[in-house]
């Protein structure tokens, strides 16, 4: 005797959200509810994962995005002064136009 090979997936939702998706899946000539439901998510999913791709197209770029994100490393000098400069510009944006002050009238 062969068994199945799948997986359960149950989800909790308030009755109206449920019968609208029934009434989505019959209009789309789904047979159920749990068939439009996987195909809706599965296309989500490849969606998200093909926009994912876009951005770190190769494994080894997914690779150097995960370790930025994830080790602890100290700022290098470029990075220092070009945080510097910014500063410095920010400064001298904000002495040549300072931020209006709101007056409250007393009465």
């Amino acid at each position: 005797m062969r068994v199945a090979n799948n997986a359960r997936f149950d989800a909790r939702l308030p009755k109206e959200q449920k019968e609208f998706l029934e009434y989505a899946a019959s209009l789309s000539g789904f047979k159920s509810l749990s068939e439009f439901v996987l195909y809706a998510a599965q296309q989500k999913a490849n969606q998200i994962i093909e926009q994912n791709q876009l951005v770190l197209k190769t494994r080894r770029d997914q690779e150097i995005f995960l370790r930025a994100i994830t080790e602890d490393r100290s700022p290098n000098d470029k990075l220092k002064d070009t945080y510097q400069k910014y500063v410095d510009f920010k400064t001298q944006q904000n002495a040549a136009n300072p931020p209006i002050r709101k007056t409250t009238q007393q009465g």
